[in-house]
């Protein structure tokens, strides 16, 4: 991977052809061997440091570790609230708690040259019980110190509007300075993006510097929802609409569709991983968790792999028109049935596999 940066405030170098996966060693501060990434910066830097984020492949980044999974009373979980884990210098996913919410959302801090992105504010409004702004707060004061900033413009923006897992948390970046909360009304929302006339077709942008995040329609769970490309880690939110999990589908012709239109649209870009809004399944195959279940520690890995698009676009076209849910090994299927449906029938192909019973 090929990418650089400069130490003042003029303009960053554009990317080589060169392949180095942690920054530039003809850099003073990046000798061979040493893994720093292109931000790192000399002692005594003038200026902000600016960061090029063109390259020839996903930035390097890590989500080897475990998520904390609540406790079998929550009143006794002593957890952080928010937790936070750094992928690279400039992403940052946080999770909140199982024990403060049961479907344990997920949020993404974007940064570039110019701006942030906060993807999903998730399930609790009350700031003492999920301190979600402070946290973000925290990490975009770090980051401008460690850049040279005093400040950097936040844009907070949702995958739907109206899913109450991901939306409660937007009141507490009320009359924030410097931020930009994108409308969460349907139509106000196409505007803000430039799709009112083309919705659900074409795509919109956000810019923040240098990395510039995609904006695409995919309503299916949602009539609102919306999924984000990031070419800087090669990472495609999609919140509810494809994740680990139960896929409540609320019209199955737009969500068919969606998924037609993420397959087209990974053809054509480079995706590394799928991260969605949520973890419901187990590391054992087709098994997950029912709802309000506030202990998961058997939770199956966020991240999904491109090619199960092709895997959920082909049975959102079985289930298409019918009342039934079909589970699959990385996720499970409702359609016009209840989230708590049970099948009587273990479906081919995926393993029947009794999950480890909870200590």
């Amino acid at each position: 991977m090929a990418q650089s940066s400069t130490a003042t405030s003029a303009p960053p170098p554009s990317a080589s052809a060169r392949t180095y996966p942690n920054g530039n060693p003809e850099l003073s501060y990046n000798p061979p061997g040493i893994r720093n990434t292109d931000s790192a910066i000399p002692l005594h830097p003038k200026g902000p440091r600016l960061h090029n984020y063109a390259s020839d492949g996903p930035a390097p980044g890590d989500l080897a570790f475990r998520w904390i999974f609540g406790s079998n009373v929550a009143a006794t979980n002593r957890d952080p609230r928010v937790q936070v884990v750094q992928y690279n210098e400039d992403t940052f996913v946080l999770r909140e708690n199982v024990c403060v919410h049961w479907e344990a959302p997920f949020t993404y801090l974007l940064f570039g040259n110019k701006g942030v992105l906060l993807i999903d504010t998730g399930a609790t409004s009350d700031m003492k019980h999920y301190p979600l702004r402070p946290m973000v707060d925290a990490i975009i004061t770090r980051w401008c110190q460690a850049r040279g900033r005093s400040k950097l413009p936040l844009t907070v923006a949702l995958t739907s509007g109206e899913d109450i897992a991901q939306n409660q948390g937007l009141v507490q970046f009320a009359g924030r300075p410097d931020t930009t909360l994108v409308p969460a009304p349907l139509e106000v929302m196409k505007r803000f993006y430039g799709l009112g006339t083309s919705w659900p077709g074409g795509t919109g942008k956000i810019d923040l510097g240098d990395r510039v995040i995609e904006v695409i329609p995919t309503p299916g769970t949602h009539k609102d929802g919306v999924s984000f490309y990031d070419p800087y880690c090669d990472f495609l939110f999609t919140g509810d609409l494809l994740f680990p999990g139960k896929i409540n589908i609320s019209n199955d012709g737009d969500f068919v569709t969606s998924l037609e239109r993420l397959k087209a649209y990974v053809a054509g870009h480079s995706v590394k991983w799928i991260l969605g809004g949520h973890i419901d399944m187990m590391f054992v195959p087709g098994k997950y968790y029912r709802r309000f279940v506030n202990y998961k520690p058997y939770e199956r890995v966020l991240e999904m792999i491109p090619g199960l698009i092709d895997e959920a676009l082909t049975y959102a076209r079985e289930v298409k028109g019918k009342d039934m849910m079909l589970i699959r090994p990385d996720f499970v299927l409702f359609n016009g049935v209840s989230p708590d449906q049970r099948t009587p029938v273990w479906p081919a192909g995926v393993p029947n596999i009794t999950p480890p019973f909870h200590f």
